[in-house]
């Protein structure tokens, strides 16, 4: 079988997306040697994906960028189809919600999210636009659709109108750099990065649906009613509409307690997970909730949303609360702070829970769904026996 994947979130620094498509890749080519896999995007991959992969040793596993201005020309519309056309793959995948029109019975389309759609406030006009636009025409362009969870496949059914039999679940897993370390591990880049003491951490884009201002709020409300002064560190890149979080943390004066570490490497990211006191990702809305699942396998004792991707991800290993609920999102904070064994208990459940989750079981799943396609069985990818892939109970 020859497979193609979209490589267009790999020629940038990756994200989530970037990293889903990265990791799926690779594991396809590690448990299907007899399969040909290659990653096609019209832009030129990064130095960081050039390197990692040639570092695999996986000769099954392809990097493509097609150079030719004809295929380049309306990429999706017509040069990816027709690129595809040439060169005889049985299947497309597209890992960041688009797929080439005029090839649906062998496309297949993973859909992460539906914060365009559902949640239009957290984002620019324009970008919801398109997506409204563009979403319903990918969904009709895809023999199969991949979700992420049980709750966003349901999401897709009653929003996009697909039957349930078009979609199967294959969750995310944590990559397997993230693993607890040493306190001696972690000491030199906290003090790099001015971590001074104990400390609070989150994760991801400072953006309105990551909810910063409500945990900001909470902070505020721990350092003004308790004797707790931890730092609260904020590790993730400037997003947009967040002037009323940075307009709250001057005026309350709470600013020095908080470190804006911005952007952070894997590296030091799985030293901050191994080494918070307490790990908070109070998240308005999630299709599965990776950085949390990431948290976990490093040990961080989390506090998390109690909505349905997330609660479905992270099962009784973490902390659910109301994410708009400032007293209660503080109180758990404080209480969690002040109890050693409830810590070391969500810590150990945590690194348990991560456990269940694979790259290897994702792929596995997923080359399943692949296979299904190309016999031409897509009703056997609804039933529990084959095409059905849960979360871990």
């Amino acid at each position: 079988m020859r497979v193609a994947l979209d490589g267009f979130p790999l020629s940038a620094p990756k994200t989530g997306v970037g990293h889903y498509t990265f990791e799926l890749a690779r594991t396809l080519a590690e448990i299907s040697p007899d399969d040909t896999f290659e990653l096609i995007s019209p832009f030129p991959f990064t130095d960081t994906v050039v390197s990692e992969l040639q570092q695999t040793s996986l000769p099954n596993l392809i990097l493509n960028n097609p150079t030719s201005s004809t295929f380049r020309r309306r990429w999706w519309a017509i040069g990816l189809p027709l690129f595809l056309r040439q060169h005889s793959f049985d299947v497309f995948h597209g890992t960041n919600y688009e797929v080439p029109l005029w090839n649906r019975k062998r496309n297949v389309l993973t859909i992460h999210d539906l914060s365009l759609q559902l949640h239009p406030q957290f984002h620019e006009a324009k970008l919801v636009r398109r997506a409204r636009r563009r979403l319903p025409l990918m969904v009709r362009s895809a023999a199969l659709l991949i979700a992420v969870t049980e709750s966003m496949k349901r999401e897709i059914c009653e929003h996009l109108k697909v039957k349930p039999e078009r979609v199967v679940v294959t969750p995310e897993a944590p990559r397997k750099t993230f693993r607890p370390l040493a306190a001696s591990e972690t000491l030199a880049i906290r003090q790099r990065l001015g971590i001074e003491r104990d400390f609070i951490l989150t994760v991801g884009t400072i953006e309105p649906r990551k909810n910063l201002l409500t945990l900001a709020r909470a902070f505020d409300r721990i350092l003004r009613t308790t004797a707790l002064t931890p730092q609260l560190v904020i590790a993730g890149g400037k997003g947009w509409l967040m002037e009323d979080f940075y307009s709250f943390i001057k005026s309350s004066g709470i600013e020095d307690h908080i470190r804006l570490i911005g952007y952070t490497s894997d590296y030091d990211l799985r030293a901050l997970y191994s080494s918070c006191r307490v790990c908070v990702y109070p998240s308005l809305y999630e299709g599965f909730g990776l950085p949390p699942l990431e948290a976990m396998a490093c040990g961080a004792p989390l506090i998390t949303s109690q909505i349905p991707a997330i609660t479905e991800t992270v099962g009784h290993s973490a902390l659910l609360v109301d994410p708009l609920n400032v007293e209660e999102l503080a109180s758990s904070i404080v209480n969690l702070w002040n109890n050693e064994g409830e810590l070391n208990r969500l810590s150990k459940a945590g690194i348990e829970r991560a456990a269940q989750f694979t790259w290897e079981q994702t792929a596995k799943q997923t080359l399943e769904a692949y296979q299904g396609l190309v016999r031409g069985k897509q009703a056997a990818m609804g039933s529990e026996k084959r095409g059905q892939a849960h979360l871990p109970d």
